[in-house]
């Protein structure tokens, strides 16, 4: 909404398959992989390794309008990490609509940008685990170690 009148007035902006909507080739397994925008634009998951999957969100919240939670379900995953840009939009809408589902929720704060202190506070007093991302690594590699045994 906030974009529409640039829009209209022909300003062009994340155009599917150019390069400013391209992954960053440092968050991805290999700098090979391409999106698929045909693919994330309809609404599916694009697997890019093992165990990771990318997909387009329409709004700030990365469960509105997807199918995220079915996706994780499937998966039998009962944790999120969740991180971004600018915190007070996508990574605390995305962390309320988790809570909502009743996910655990980790927030990794080195991974999150316009954090603040009060934010913090109110994310504690609701369950949400804070960690920075070393500390979830070791976190998640304790729960794989304890999943195998």
């Amino acid at each position: 909404m906030c974009r529409r009148k640039a829009i209209k007035n022909g300003r062009q902006l994340v155009i599917p398959g150019t390069d400013g909507t391209e992954l960053m080739d440092e968050l991805k397994p290999s700098p090979h992989i391409k999106l698929n925008s045909k693919l994330l634009l309809s609404n599916n998951f694009q697997q890019i390794g093992p165990m990771e999957w990318i997909m387009y969100k329409p709004r700030w919240g990365a469960f509105y309008n997807t199918e995220l939670e079915r996706h994780l379900q499937n998966l039998h995953v009962n944790t999120v990490v969740v991180c971004g840009c600018n915190f007070p939009n996508c990574p605390r809408t995305t962390i309320y609509e988790a809570s909502e589902r009743n996910f655990r929720i980790i927030l990794a704060t080195d991974a999150t940008s316009a954090l603040y202190d009060k934010a913090l506070q109110e994310l504690r007093n609701i369950g949400i685990s804070i960690m920075n991302t070393e500390e979830c690594i070791a976190w998640l590699g304790a729960c794989e170690i304890k999943r195998t045994v």
